[in-house]
């Protein structure tokens, strides 16, 4: 606590506060009304990035409310989670560890996280079952395709696996799955635009700890990061899961290009 500046020890109390406030509200409104369940963890998110000092934007067209869809997207750090479920109402796949961790774990749980074991032979079959429940169902879920975060200064090969996977979860083979590609990019740090070493240090990544990089955060007064939703990829019978997946992921690294060198490309 001592290497943290005044401001930034109020935003975390403020942080610490209003988040027990909005757990205990979760697990009345998961018991007497799990039809509303995703609105709050939306509006903890939004806490979360307001006392981090997180400032968004957003460009491009988002999947249409309610009509389920696979948001595929590059992963930086523990933050995006904060940023990308700011704007609405999802659910994310992650590492089977993460539930296992004090308090992450446990308002990861509040949110319905996915979890997937990467140790264990067959888990991805399991976990693209669920996914394709829910996207069924009308509801988002976020997959991060690189399988781990990155180091912030590059974005790592997509999987194509969890894609397919969820596609054959659906139900129906003959079945289209619409895919919408989302870039994050954290663009500027204490009010001017990030560099590769700014970006790097915004990184989650390796064997980094958790308090020092949430200490970073705190103690940077401002990070602007942006979101840009790719053109939308109907993946099944027309186009296989490796060729969506190449499609994604090259949205993605333009997406992420155009916000770095603020150029479009060609």
């Amino acid at each position: 606590m001592k290497d943290l500046r005044v401001g930034a020890l109020w935003r975390l109390a403020l942080l610490v506060g209003g988040t027990a406030g909005l757990v205990l509200m979760q697990l009345v409104v998961m018991r007497v009304a799990p039809k509303y369940r995703g609105a709050l963890p939306l509006r903890f998110h939004r806490l979360t990035c307001w006392c981090l000092g997180v400032r968004r934007r957003v460009r491009g067209t988002p999947p249409p409310p309610g009509t389920g869809a696979l948001i595929v997207a590059n992963h930086v750090s523990w933050l995006d989670i904060g940023v990308i479920g700011a704007e609405r109402e999802l659910a994310f796949v992650a590492k089977s560890e993460v539930g296992e961790w004090p308090v992450v774990g446990f308002l990861a749980n509040l949110q319905r996280t996915v979890y997937i074991d990467r140790q264990r032979r067959g888990a991805t079959a399991g976990v693209a079952a669920t996914m394709g429940a829910r996207i069924a169902a009308g509801e988002e879920v976020v997959l991060f395709a690189e399988g781990t975060t990155g180091d912030g200064t590059r974005i790592l090969p997509f999987r194509s696996s969890l894609l397919g996977a969820a596609h054959q979860a659906m139900g129906d083979a003959a079945a289209d799955v619409t895919v919408y590609p989302l870039t994050i990019t954290y663009t500027g740090w204490q009010g001017l635009p990030g560099g590769r070493i700014e970006r790097s240090a915004l990184a989650w990544y390796g064997d980094t700890e958790l308090w020092p990089h949430l200490k970073l955060i705190l103690n940077c007064g401002a990070i602007d990061a942006e979101l840009a939703w790719g053109v939308p990829i109907v993946m099944g019978r027309a186009m296989s899961r490796k060729e969506a997946t190449r499609r994604v992921e090259e949205s993605v690294r333009a997406a992420r290009s155009e916000a770095v060198t603020g150029r479009p490309t060609a």
